[in-house]
């Protein structure tokens, strides 16, 4: 599929690769089939990662999506830029604590590949989902020349059938669907691009607002799921367990119910949807020539949303999903196809959002400023076979003052080699888990491990300090 990058023989020299990043929204670790789902079917995005190197410890910057979005754009650590939750107009949540105040939009100040990559001559596009602020921070004012469908909102408030009443996105006749939409969207631009400058590369952002709530696509699909699921025996009455009450005082009456197994028809066919449409950009890019110089990088913003908000997938044997920092909220599907590249590979080197800002310069070819206060590392010595040691051993930190929409409590957490410790703000509480031992971080090991619990404790602190971490007050009068 990936060749080396080719010769542009008028210039003289090797052409700069085009660059696609798509990102999906709530797709949880293990919601593709190569990846591990027993019931989702995505042959395309199968056939991708057999031309890609496949992350399979691969973590989101943040449990909630905007956070993670702006790290990824950056390569700074959600607790850096300030942006720590998911970008809304109201108050923050309360429980036992206050959430943390946080920076409600990507500040022009800061500085995104996007903007780099334009100044080496790139034509840059953004399609689908940004929820990075209001109409003064959307994407033309962060390094994009194009914007379809950014904007301040963060899903689909009137569904992803058309009208869709989306700023920056024309309404569709009706009963289009909006994954369908922005596929075709991408598509254009390619194509049109390849014939008014077949030589000047592109980099796309195609950031589906798919498969974010709310849970909808098109009837046949749905109908293929809902027999596949009876005839495998799965009902939705098996699947959902009802567990704690939430700890928040605006949710303090409802419970937080866990997906046990992946069963929800209409999440399936939104999932294999959008494994169709990846298939056409695919095959778009090989019908203009274009495929073997493109990068293609296919991730999510945070893991799958399992605890809540009708809990349409599991994450499963990792714990708890969207809105928490446990594993089954921050791992997410990481693919990178890239030119001259490894193919078929998969690597369980641990990496996070904020490495893509440094491997897609790198591998560009355009020199990252150093006064940037990049937190990611390039991943191309994992692309090319050729890394050390050093990348395993490197810790990864999380920085959450929030009560997630989901469940979760205001925690961090930090990660080295197979150690996880995650503290609960609350509390205090440390607690310490073996990843590789107990994946679905069930065992707290924190009294066999007192030393181990000191170490990261103090990296994670020291880190927290380093970044200016911001942290929840203490609530004088819950209501529970």
């Amino acid at each position: 599929m990936m060749s080396q990058f080719h010769t542009n023989q008028n210039a003289g020299r090797v052409m700069k690769p085009n660059i696609i990043v798509i990102l999906i929204d709530d797709l949880g670790w293990k919601d593709l089939a190569c990846c591990g789902s027993p019931f989702y079917e995505t042959p395309n995005l199968d056939r991708l990662a057999t031309h890609a190197v496949q992350f399979t410890q691969a973590y989101a910057a943040c449990p909630v999506c905007s956070p993670s979005r702006a790290a990824l754009l950056t390569g700074k650590s959600p607790a850096r830029l300030g942006i720590t939750n998911y970008i809304h107009n109201g108050e923050g949540a309360r429980g036992r604590l206050i959430d943390a105040p946080f920076v409600r939009q990507l500040n022009h100040s800061e500085t995104t590949f996007a903007s780099l990559l334009k100044a080496e001559g790139y034509a840059t596009w953004h399609v689908g989902k940004w929820h990075l602020g209001e109409m003064d921070y959307w994407p033309t004012t962060h390094g994009f020349d194009v914007n379809i469908g950014g904007c301040a909102m963060g899903h689909p408030t009137y569904g992803y059938f058309s009208p869709y009443n989306i700023p920056t996105l024309t309404d569709g006749p009706d009963g289009e669907y909006l994954t369908d939409r922005l596929t075709r969207e991408a598509v254009h631009l390619i194509q049109s691009h390849k014939k008014s400058h077949p030589n000047q590369p592109f980099l796309l952002n195609l950031w589906h607002y798919a498969v974010h709530t709310p849970i909808q696509a098109p009837e046949e699909l749905i109908e293929k799921y809902r027999h596949k699921a009876k005839t495998l025996g799965l009902t939705q009455e098996d699947a959902l367990v009802e567990g704690e009450l939430f700890p928040v005082e605006h949710k303090r009456s409802m419970r937080v119910t866990r997906r046990t197994v992946q069963s929800d028809p209409a999440y399936a066919a939104m999932v294999e949807n959008l494994d169709t449409n990846i298939g056409i950009l695919i095959d778009a890019l090989a019908e203009e020539s274009v495929l073997d110089d493109t990068i293609i990088v296919f991730t999510s913003d945070n893991g799958g949303l399992s605890t809540a908000e009708g809990s349409p997938t599991c994450n499963l044997p990792l714990a708890e999903g969207k809105g928490w920092t446990c594993d089954g909220g921050t791992r997410v599907a990481l693919m990178m196809s890239v030119p001259g590249a490894l193919q078929g590979i998969r690597s369980d080197v641990p990496v996070i959002s904020m490495d893509l800002f440094p491997t897609l310069l790198e591998i560009a070819g355009v020199n990252q400023p150093r006064d940037l206060g990049c937190d990611g590392k390039s991943l191309l010595p994992v692309l090319n076979g050729t890394y050390s040691t050093d990348l395993d051993s490197r810790p990864l930190f999380w920085h959450y003052p929030h009560y997630g929409n989901q469940g979760g409590t205001p925690s961090a957490a930090v990660r080295k080699g197979t150690w996880k410790l995650i503290r609960l703000m609350e509390s205090g509480e440390q607690r310490l888990f073996d990843l590789q031992s107990d994946p679905g971080e069930l065992t707290d090991v924190a009294a066999a491990h007192p030393q181990i619990v000191l170490e990261l404790g103090a990296l994670l602190s020291n880190w927290q300090d380093e970044v200016g971490a911001i942290y929840p007050m203490v609530n004088d009068a819950p209501k529970f």
